[in-house]
């Protein structure tokens, strides 16, 4: 009995010895871990970009609009299309940097002979960022959502008559008439593909995307962090993580380049280059976009501008070319409503050359009575523009210039109810032009033979047809001087020379940064 006690206790103490062993390690691991914790939370790379072999390098960029939400299917706004496709989301189609459609998700696809029927082959080994498999169910699904739901902007995929797929790598689309600018669409927020099996997903702060990254974390209207994607299908990140960081305030922004708090400003304003161009450590890139300024008619019928020739003489008034040679965001004048990027430009600068003579003796026809005055309506951001446009108009002794300079807030409700003769704006979308070949729009324009060449143009059955017809349209709608184009945009991007592999142009409307690297 003696000797059982005794080895009875000689294994309790060591249990006991083992229990204070595993103990110390356990609380060690825990401190180790915590502190390592810290370190990947402060490097901004989580634990999963860790185990795939993440690169550990992080990028700060400095924007203007942090989404307010991540939900691109229901919200409108810009900013969140802007960072999450090509990012952490994917579409069927997408788009290189001279605007040219590219295959996406879609490796590639047939169009029929009259334009009704669309077949897509879609990419096979690919999986969304919760390790599901995304196959042709999860397009059709994400398409079907966008009808069903009514997404922003799902009139933009035109008349469907049904989204089948026979098999698990194809997608056929068919449609009820032609949709000539239907693949355009799926290049943006109505081609990305959702996982069908992602259950409730809060996508107002997450997403759960195919792209090589995901979300990490999100401030509303303040921050968003993108986390390396070690599942990623296709060429992995080269960063670890990319922070994105509000800057309202474009001196801050320009401070924090030059102290190297930012890495990066896309897009940045033209002040922000212009004080980054000092910096020897900066490097300021210039880019194309599809972003159109306009001096814009309201040619509703109780509107000055409603008389045709009192719309070419303001044409004729308004020097647009010396506009576009002073603006600092200006990649040159413009004349129509299609931008150089956009299928169907001509150029129409020689339309309406800058012509005092001309416009005097246009307005000559009219008693004092009827042109007595015209109202230009503005923001801060254009009243330079505006005033310039108010000096030349002022060439001439009627009509007089009104301008006013108004809040944001109360610009919105004057373009809303119509309460406006002139305005400077910009158009900043593909295909966006056919704004002018609708009575119903801001602009009020009704022009039944614009109205018959865009519709030519929309039952166009291939891309030729279409740009030509819509080359046809928009010289219609200038040669009428539906409203005066000045210049196009040109985007900039600010970045530390220790920085590469960003895109430059169209970065207003898209950011795709999978190759985005730095030293």
């Amino acid at each position: 009995m003696g000797m059982r006690s005794e080895q009875q206790r000689k294994q309790y103490n060591g249990l006991i010895s083992w229990g204070v062993f595993l103990g110390v390690a356990l609380a060690l691991s825990a401190l180790v871990w915590a502190g390592w914790s810290v370190l990947v939370q402060h490097r901004s790379i989580s634990l999963s970009a860790l185990m795939h072999g993440a690169p550990q390098s992080s990028v700060t960029v400095g924007i203007g609009d942090v989404p307010q939400s991540l939900d691109i299917r229901s919200n409108g706004s810009s900013a969140a299309e802007r960072l999450l496709i090509d990012n952490v989301y994917e579409t069927l189609i997408t788009v290189d940097q001279q605007n040219q459609l590219k295959s996406g998700l879609a490796t590639s696809w047939k169009v029929s002979g009259d334009a009704l029927k669309y077949t897509f082959t879609i990419a096979s080994n690919v999986t969304f960022s919760n390790r599901h498999a995304l196959d042709s169910a999860d397009v059709v699904w994400s398409l079907q959502q966008a009808v069903t739901q009514k997404y922003a902007g799902v009139d933009a995929l035109g008349d469907m008559q049904s989204i089948t797929n026979p098999d698990s790598t194809t997608v056929v689309i068919a449609l009820t008439k032609p949709n000539p600018t239907l693949l355009r669409a799926l290049s943006g927020r109505l081609g990305i593909v959702y996982d069908s099996e992602a259950g409730n997903t809060d996508y107002a702060n997450s997403a759960v995307g195919s792209g090589p990254f995901t979300v990490g974390a999100f401030n509303a209207a303040q921050s968003l962090t993108l986390q390396y994607n070690g599942s990623y299908h296709g060429t992995k990140a080269k960063v670890g993580s990319i922070a994105f960081k509000q800057y309202s305030d474009e001196n801050a922004l320009a401070k924090a380049l030059a102290d190297g708090d930012v890495d990066l400003a896309m897009p940045a304003t033209a002040t922000v280059a212009a004080a980054s161009n000092k910096q020897h450590d900066l490097k300021v890139s210039e880019g194309a976009t599809t972003d159109k300024v306009l001096l814009a008619f309201n040619n509703s019928t109780d509107s000055l501008m409603s008389d045709e020739q009192i719309r070419k003489a303001m044409r004729h008034l308004v020097d647009a070319s010396s506009i576009a040679s002073s603006q600092p965001d200006s990649a040159g004048a413009l004349g129509g409503p299609i931008s150089p990027l956009e299928p169907g430009y001509e150029d129409l600068t020689g339309l309406f050359p800058y012509d005092l003579n001309q416009a005097q003796t246009m307005l000559g026809y009219f008693a004092p009575q009827f042109i007595p005055s015209v109202d230009i309506v503005v923001t801060e951001q254009y009243r330079p523009i505006a005033e310039t446009i108010a000096q030349q108009i002022g060439q001439v002794s009627l009509p007089k210039v009104n301008l006013e300079v108004v809040s944001a807030e109360d610009y919105a409700k004057r373009i809303q109810d119509g309460s406006w003769e002139l305005t400077i704006m910009s158009m900043n979308g593909t295909d966006d032009a056919g704004a002018f070949a609708d009575p119903g729009s801001l602009f009020h324009y009704d022009h039944s033979e614009a109205e018959q060449a865009y519709a030519s143009a929309r039952a166009a059955t291939n891309d030729q047809d279409y740009a030509e017809r819509m080359k046809a349209y928009a010289k219609i709608v200038s040669e009428d001087a539906a409203s005066d184009w000045l210049y196009t945009r040109k985007c900039f991007t600010v970045a530390s020379i220790k920085v590469s592999g960003y895109p430059t142009s169209l970065i207003d409307t898209r950011m795709p940064l999978g190759a985005l690297d730095k030293q």
